[in-house]
């Protein structure tokens, strides 16, 4: 089965839920009307590669419907998805009494089996969606004899509306690894999601995730900062991951004060993208899934990491009190 037509019955399955999707069809159907393959395309396709609004033959159609509508469509899938994730996991790291005010409120539907089903769909829209605009992207390069589709695709990284990119993907991988040990531990529990797993090579660990063929999601879980598995992680929003401590020493801010007083100008260590600590968000589901799996490193890291946060908060406070009372 082609994919678009795998994609349709996907996107017809999900009617009910009314979830966001890339226009497959109608994206194609664009395409088709602009198969122009003459030698002026390999011409200019490299001249358009620094601009992903401008087809190599200054294409009326791609310029003014491709890819704004792709554009679109993206930004409204990875909301849906972030939304959708941030408040099942929300559900699932609540405590019994929070638990209970999301029931009160009618926030809190169904069981825990319907909880892991809700994640394992979760998990395939985002992937699906994500294989659906990489074949769009490289079907416009067949066509137009150009790499504007990879430069369109690097330029939504940078405007962060990649699926891939989105911590809340991190999150529920890791959210189905920590059921999955559960499930074992306990010997019952309903069907989890397959391909999805913590890695662990010559010291390094990452989170793999693999549904389909064609894709395949690989998340590494060392801190490019202090060089170690990520401790109390935080996903920037240009998707990199840091210890929390790291991540604050990196914006020039103290923990007490947090990643949301960083200065705009604060920069990502790894891609250098400005504007990305405010927005970071704790992965907490990560964090339970590496205290759980590297317990000895765990308790060791967070030893180290108490007596920092007490020094820090000591000297937060020390210089409040004397910039309440005057005191240089």
């Amino acid at each position: 089965m082609k994919f678009c037509k795998k994609y349709q019955e996907y996107m017809q399955g999900q009617q009910g839920k009314k979830l966001p999707g890339v226009g497959f069809k109608k994206l194609k159907k664009i395409l088709k009307r602009c198969r122009r393959r003459d030698s002026l395309h390999s011409q200019k396709a490299l001249q358009a590669v620094n601009n992903p609004h401008t087809c190599p033959a200054h294409c009326s159609v791609c310029d003014g419907s491709f890819f704004p509508s792709l554009l679109e469509e993206m930004s409204a899938v990875l909301g849906c998805f972030n939304k959708q994730a941030q408040k099942l996991l929300k559900i699932h790291l609540a405590s019994g009494f929070q638990k209970y005010l999301m029931w009160f409120k009618g926030k809190l539907q169904g069981n825990h089996v319907a909880l892991i089903q809700e994640g394992k769909d979760l998990v395939t829209y985002a992937l699906i969606n994500a294989i659906a605009i990489r074949k769009i992207l490289k079907k416009y390069d067949k066509i137009h004899l150009s790499t504007q589709g990879q430069a369109f695709k690097s330029q939504a990284q940078r405007m962060h509306v990649e699926i891939l990119q989105s911590p809340w993907l991190c999150e529920l991988i890791a959210f189905h690894i920590n059921i999955q040990e559960t499930k074992a531990n306990s010997g019952k529990g309903p069907a989890l999601l397959e391909g999805c797993s913590l890695l662990v090579n010559d010291g390094k660990p990452s989170l793999s995730c693999e549904l389909f063929d064609s894709i395949k999601l690989d998340i590494d879980l060392t801190c490019s900062i202090c060089l170690d598995t990520v401790f109390d992680p935080v996903s920037l929003t240009c998707g990199h991951i840091y210890c929390y401590m790291c991540a604050c020493s990196a914006a020039s801010v103290s923990i007490v004060d947090g990643l949301k007083a960083a200065e705009p100008k604060e920069k990502c260590p790894l891609c250098r993208e400005a504007r990305v600590f405010e927005g970071a968000v704790h992965l907490d589901e990560l964090n339970l899934l590496l205290s759980r799996s590297c317990p000895e490193y765990w308790g060791q890291r967070l030893q180290t990491e108490r007596v920092e946060r007490i020094q820090q908060a000591k000297e937060h406070w020390e210089s409040q009190c004397r910039a309440f009372m005057g005191v240089e």
